[in-house]
């Protein structure tokens, strides 16, 4: 994407989430003279958040579910920074960075995803493990998983969160725990699973894909508590509204996440969670220079849950409308429809289907989801055949 001709546009890209992949790969397919684009990360391999229950489980391996940033950023001719964005001096113009020189930009787009938010639980902090950051929370997995595969490791395992999010994560931790406890020679019965949650579960789907999973719970042994709320965390307990006690020798939180701190200093408009408010175009309702998509990101006009799928669909017209403000043009609107069809596992090659008022199980709609998620993946994983694409553009 980067032509001999003299740098004219600087476009910065901070994070190197879901939507920015894509960008790298569109811009880099429709190169324009002068047009220089950097990413900002502060990880070099980025995770797709469809793939980790997967990974969890033990259904894949860690890089099949990581896209090498090092790699993409050659194959596209991406200017790459190894750093951590803690601002925007938008006066300026410029990125600022933790421990180095600020960055230039004419436009500028944030995707970083969102931060652990602990401080409604008493305790969370010293003693839960928080799911996001994804990239930190996979070392936090994988250590959890070996301490629990020693004869005095924890047992009791207790999930907080009753999204998707949590659901999958604690089946597919089963799946694995019982699985690498057997190999160990150790006596997986003595594990037990307890999902607590403040509502139903899963209560932006319907009711069946809810008895579904009630129904994939019982059938593991596992507890489930719902319409429950969780006041605090102790070292070995999990203490519920009303006094109720739950024994916990490890706690994962997968609820309310929170927008990164840093944000509020920007002088950007934000929503009244803290993250950056965006328009229909994904630029920021307060400076058309500064776009933003994923989960940091609020869409004013067309609120969406934050969930990996809008992410993903962010990623073209995102990438339309930088190469559009960059020509000088308006970016076309992006309105995300409101229901798409979500495929959740059971922590096993198997999935329940769910859009609106339909559901559907089965071992074949897990074959589905693998295929579509590898298949996303490989347009971003396979940088041989981006480069070859890349040359007969």
């Amino acid at each position: 994407m980067n032509s001999a001709a003299p740098t004219v546009t600087d476009i910065v890209l901070i994070g190197g989430g879901h939507a920015h992949v894509h960008v790298l790969v569109s811009l880099a397919m429709r190169p324009l003279p002068g047009l220089r684009v950097t990413l900002i990360a502060r990880d070099l391999a980025t995770p797709y958040s469809g793939m980790l229950p997967g990974v969890i489980a033990g259904l894949y391996r860690a890089e099949q579910a990581h896209i090498d940033l090092t790699r993409l950023a050659a194959v596209t001719g991406t200017r790459l920074i190894h750093a951590q964005a803690n601002g925007l001096d938008r006066a300026a113009k410029r990125v600022l960075l933790v421990g180095l020189p600020p960055v230039a930009y004419d436009l500028v787009s944030i995707d970083v995803g969102i931060e652990p938010s602990l401080s409604a639980i008493d305790g969370a902090a010293a003693h839960a493990i928080a799911v996001k950051p994804i990239g930190s929370f996979l070392k936090k997995i994988d250590a959890l998983i070996a301490r629990a595969c020693a004869p005095d490791g924890p047992r009791k395992i207790v999930a907080i969160g009753g999204g998707a999010g949590g659901v999958e994560l604690l089946l597919s931790l089963r799946t694995r725990l019982i699985a690498d406890s057997r190999a160990a020679g150790l006596d997986a019965g003595a594990f037990s699973f307890t999902l607590v949650t403040d509502g139903e579960i899963l209560a932006t789907h319907n009711d069946r894909v809810r008895h579904a999973f009630r129904r994939a719970f019982a059938a593991r042994g596992m507890n489930l508590r719902e319409n429950r709320r969780v006041r605090a965390i102790t070292a070995d307990t999990v203490v519920l509204e009303g006094g109720e006690t739950l024994a916990a020798d490890a706690v994962l939180v997968t609820t309310d996440a929170a927008a990164p701190d840093w944000f509020r200093g920007t002088g950007l408009e934000l929503d009244g969670k803290g993250f950056l408010a965006v328009g229909p175009t994904l630029q920021s309702t307060n400076d058309a220079d500064v776009f933003a998509a994923g989960d940091c990101a609020a869409l004013i006009a067309s609120p969406r849950e934050k969930a990996g799928v809008y992410a993903v669909r962010a990623g073209p017209p995102l990438a339309d409308g930088l190469h559009r403000r960059a020509r000088g043009l308006q970016p076309d609107e992006w309105r995300p429809q409101r229901r798409h069809l979500a495929l959740i596992s059971t922590g096993e090659r198997y999935a329940v289907a769910s859009c609106g008022l339909f559901k559907a199980e089965g071992r074949w709609l897990w074959t589905l989801k693998d295929w579509i998620d590898r298949r996303w993946m490989r347009m971003y994983q396979d940088t041989d055949a981006l480069a070859r694409r890349l040359a007969g553009k």
